[in-house]
């Protein structure tokens, strides 16, 4: 019997060594599932972090890749410019050098003729190279030749032929001569279909270049024009959208990173970001407008100067063959400008697409000569006097986008949270929690707070240890040992029921550990997640509240953009026409 009670000691010490073993690998096991765990959670993080950074990088490569693709483009298109129009350069730059040879007696008639004989004969078709002839014949005192050319210029083009041989002849000071030329020109024109050459009657009166009989001119056609174009309500929507467009083009960039909690959690923010641009566009349009009225303007002292700054820009305007080539040309450089982003280009050149057109109505030239006056030619000084005829254009379109952006404001700006957390291999997903910045911030905290212990207490308790399911089985096989051992010995049934329950016993208990370390954790996770949601929803609170100071201070600006607005139908002097220009002192004198 001993020897039996002996070999059952042996036994049952081997079972609790190897039940001894079998807790350490479990307890070993456990802890390289945690580490697994904080391992994967890291990858994931990682992962993310490498995913983020990746996109970034594809976005940078491909606003690079545009921006080269552009400044390729751009000098391409400028390549085959020069190859299809560079024969026109010669031909604009010996035009005003004709009349200051002319001026100087430096320059043999001759000369001067062998050159326009040349040019003509190097540029067929282009409307200067026969005035050019024209010129050297008057100089020459060859009516015959003279009439011929000039015949064949107004040919080629009426409207620029008419308009350079009225600035000639001011330039002479045949005053009655280019009056006639002017008249001639504004005749023939229609002021709903003006021809890009219409630009340099902008820039003469800017210039005091047609002297008073001229002005006056210019002063009453221009004024009927305009009055008959403001008849159609359709072309005065136009001008007000293309300076709402301007308006809009100077809203100022996103503000995340100013508001980077309140970015992240609430929903309202794409709204909240655009109006506080649109609102800081007040200041941009204040400081460009207030530059641009206050930019000094210094008229030529010489009649003969300031009428060669405007041959300059009638002779080079671009041919209407130019312009296709001329807008492709803009586009890639709102492209080079915008940092590659092809959206922003795109809207850019739309919004000026109308200056190269091959017509514009009057209007749309002077909403042009205010906005882009580089796209027709025209100097800072028509700039400023376009800005001022456009006041009434301009102040709608600044009313109407301070009234939109006011009306833009979330009333109802809310927190949102519902992410997706990791834990234990397993995927907590917080139901979306939506709350009101209306409410005081510790109802929220509260709120947000229970949302969180609602849906935090089920998941946690997911990982105890299912006690009931683990140890029914137990239960049946000891009792399955004590029925069919124990008919024969339940002594020794017993002895076996007792090793059999204390090493099951072991391993549920062991069991019982790991869920319980399990639980640990994931309730140390989340409660940590739960408190960086509460920072996040303190955080955004505040950012919120910041938010609402400086859309206060960039709306202030308003009152002071739209009173120079209204001051810009003050801007120029007498009123007489939206371009009062000045009577250049030669024809003072000689008057």
């Amino acid at each position: 019997m001993s020897e039996v009670d002996y070999a059952l000691h042996q036994k049952v010490q081997q079972v609790s060594n190897l039940v001894v073993r079998l807790s350490e690998q479990v307890g070993s096991v456990s802890g390289q599932v945690s580490a697994v765990e904080a391992n994967q959670q890291q990858t994931r993080t990682e992962l993310q972090e490498l995913r983020d950074e990746f996109l970034a990088f594809v976005k940078t490569a491909q606003l690079t890749a545009n921006v080269q693709r552009a400044e390729t483009r751009v000098g391409v298109i400028q390549d085959q410019v020069d190859h299809e129009f560079g024969h026109h350069k010669t031909v604009r730059r010996t035009a005003v050098g004709m009349l200051q040879a002319f001026d100087l007696g430096l320059v043999s008639e001759d000369n001067v003729r062998l050159v326009g004989d040349q040019l003509m004969i190097q540029t067929p078709r282009y409307w200067l190279a026969p005035a050019l002839v024209a010129l050297a014949s008057w100089s020459a005192d060859d009516r015959t030749l003279c009439e011929k050319a000039v015949e064949e210029a107004f040919r080629r083009s009426p409207d620029r032929t008419s308009l350079f041989f009225a600035l000639v002849l001011r330039r002479q000071d045949r005053r009655e001569a280019a009056v006639r030329w002017l008249r001639h020109y504004l005749i023939a024109q229609d002021p709903a279909a003006l021809g890009r050459e219409f630009a340099v009657i902008l820039e003469s009166i800017a210039q005091g270049a047609f002297g008073l009989a001229g002005r006056e001119l210019l002063d009453s056609t221009l004024a009927g024009w305009r009055e008959q174009l403001m008849d159609s309500a359709d072309a005065q929507q136009r001008q007000i959208t293309r300076w709402r467009e301007e308006i809009d083009s100077l809203a100022q960039p996103s503000a995340a990173a100013e508001f980077p909690r309140l970015a992240q959690v609430s929903p309202q923010w794409p709204q909240l970001d655009a109006v506080l641009g649109r609102a800081r566009a007040q200041q941009a349009v204040l400081d460009k407008y207030q530059a641009i009225m206050a930019r000094e303007f210094q008229p030529s002292e010489r009649l003969e100067d300031a009428v060669d700054d405007i041959l300059d820009r009638l002779v080079s305007e671009y041919d209407n063959e130019e312009l296709p080539l001329r807008r492709e040309l803009a586009f890639n450089h709102a492209v080079i400008d915008h940092g590659g982003d092809l959206d922003e280009a795109r809207r850019s050149a739309d919004a000026d697409s109308a200056s190269y057109d091959e017509t514009l109505d009057y209007l749309t030239v002077q909403t042009t000569a205010a906005l882009n006056p580089a796209a027709i030619g025209t100097s800072p000084a028509t700039q400023r006097l376009a800005v001022a005829a456009c006041q009434e254009w301009f102040l709608q379109a600044h009313a109407q986008f301070t009234r939109d952006y006011r009306a833009a404001v979330p009333q109802d700006v809310q927190a949102r949270f519902g992410t997706a957390y990791t834990v234990a291999a397993r995927t907590f997903q917080l139901p979306p929690w939506t709350g009101s910045f209306t409410q005081s911030l510790a109802d929220l905290e509260r709120s947000l707070s229970t949302h969180w212990d609602q849906h935090m207490g089920p998941f946690i308790d997911s990982f105890a240890f299912p006690w009931a399911k683990k140890a029914t089985p137990l239960a049946l096989v000891l009792f399955g040992i004590l029925v069919v051992v124990g008919s024969f010995s339940f002594g020794f049934a017993l002895v076996v029921a007792l090793i059999t329950g204390g090493v099951w016993g072991l391993i549920l208990h062991n069991g019982a550990q790991a869920a319980q370390r399990l639980q640990q954790n994931a309730r140390g996770i989340l409660a940590s997640a739960k408190q960086e949601s509460l920072h996040h929803l303190r955080a955004a609170s505040a950012e919120l509240t910041d938010w609402n100071a400086k859309l206060r201070t960039a709306d202030g600006v308003e009152p002071g953009c739209r009173e120079l607005i209204q001051s810009l139908a003050t801007a120029t002097r007498g009123g007489a026409s939206p371009f009062e220009g000045r009577t250049v002192s030669k024809e003072d004198n000689a008057s």
